[in-house]
């Protein structure tokens, strides 16, 4: 009885079951801080870590991270340039970023959020605070287990449709990220979640209606070359992929 109690509760068995932890990236030139970094966040999170910040774009698309952490002020390609970086890459662009620095002037923290930072944090860190806000934002970040399989795939799109101001608007776009259900491109014009456009596919110098769009997230406020994530409320069978 005592042999097959213990086959029953073998750690290999209980271990293949258990659920995975959160990934963190972890960027900064400073050993001794990543080191407390993993020390304190290993508990919870699965920590990846650098202290080359040019690693740090290949390293956020092989491991998906569910956040990153970085300092500003690194040898080379500082935290400003990583952050703008990985805001403007489609794979990237929705991790949530977390500047961890001993820079604390305001104008800093104004620039950092400008980027697409989520949080700014002095040195020494404050753990707990900075504990709490990576649970709240991975709690409530969307997951998008994504309705449909995005590709990476060039395709020219004219978007016609009515902008947040009531005006008219035709815009000639391309996009490399695409889904049956939806797709991310670049739309000059002001729209509001929820807005809606008719979709046409751009080749050879013809446009063919392959359905009607609305608006369901932006990305990088602020910014002139607005990306918009839209979703497909209906579309014929010109669209570039179908659901099987």
């Amino acid at each position: 009885m005592s042999t097959l109690a213990s086959k029953q509760i073998r750690p290999s068995a209980m271990d293949s079951t258990a659920p995975k932890l959160p990934k963190i990236l972890v960027v900064d030139d400073d050993e001794s801080i990543r080191k407390m970094l993993r020390m304190r966040l290993s508990g919870t999170y699965e920590i990846v870590e650098t202290g080359d910040p040019e690693q740090a774009v290949a390293l956020a698309l092989k491991h998906k991270p569910d956040a990153i952490l970085m300092d500003l002020m690194m040898p080379v390609f500082s935290g400003f340039e990583l952050c703008q970086s990985l805001h403007s890459l489609s794979y990237t662009s929705r991790i949530p970023i977390f500047v961890v620095t001993g820079e604390a002037a305001a104008k800093y923290r104004e620039h950092c959020a400008s980027l697409g930072a989520r949080g700014y944090f002095h040195k020494p860190i404050d753990f707990e605070a900075l504990k709490t806000a990576l649970a709240a934002e991975l709690q409530t970040k969307q997951p998008e287990r994504r309705k449909h399989k995005r590709l990476q795939m060039r395709v020219f799109l004219t978007l016609r449709g009515t902008d947040a101001n009531g005006k008219a608007f035709e815009q000639a776009t391309d996009t490399d990220n695409v889904s049956a259900g939806g797709f991310l491109a670049v739309c000059t014009a002001s729209l509001v979640k929820g807005t809606r456009v008719e979709v046409f596919l751009a080749t050879a110098g013809q446009e063919r209606y392959v359905g009607r769009a609305h608006a369901v997230r932006k990305e990088s406020p602020g910014s002139p070359w607005q990306r918009y994530g839209f979703e497909f409320l209906e579309t014929t069978s010109d669209w570039v992929l179908r659901d099987k």
